[in-house]
């Protein structure tokens, strides 16, 4: 499994890079492994309000669907259009090619309850 350092987790499994006022996030390689083949991805249009732990999305594997959490608060501004053809992106690079969508932070208080890598390695292997 691989949990890069310098990227923020969510209990529900999303990974979150902050850069400004601008929040790149996608689906971690642990849940990626857990859900299989991934198949679909549903994504809000940019313009979508994204609110702390309230689902955005749905990602839909061979054998399961799972919601997609916004991570902070702020306003939907882009989403990963290659998912739409390539929806094993998520796959196959989680944390690069495999990213989900981009928000536009409106409010950073909720950031102190996202996990470090450690963290989230600890709550995942259980």
């Amino acid at each position: 499994m691989n949990f890069p350092a310098d990227l923020l987790y969510t209990a529900s499994h999303e990974w979150a890079r902050i850069e400004g006022d601008t929040l790149t996030m996608g689906l971690t390689d642990y849940a990626q492994s857990e859900l299989g083949d991934i198949v679909f991805v549903e994504m809000p249009e940019p313009g979508k309000k994204a609110e702390t732990g309230k689902a955005l999305g749905s990602i839909e594997a061979v054998k399961t669907v799972s919601d997609i959490y916004a991570p902070l608060t702020g306003e939907v501004i882009a989403v990963n259009e290659n998912l739409k053809d390539n929806p094993q992106l998520i796959n196959t690079d989680p944390y690069g090619e495999g990213w989900i969508l981009k928000i536009k932070i409106s409010d950073m208080s909720a950031k102190s309850g996202l996990m470090n890598a450690e963290q989230y390695q600890a709550t995942a292997a259980h």
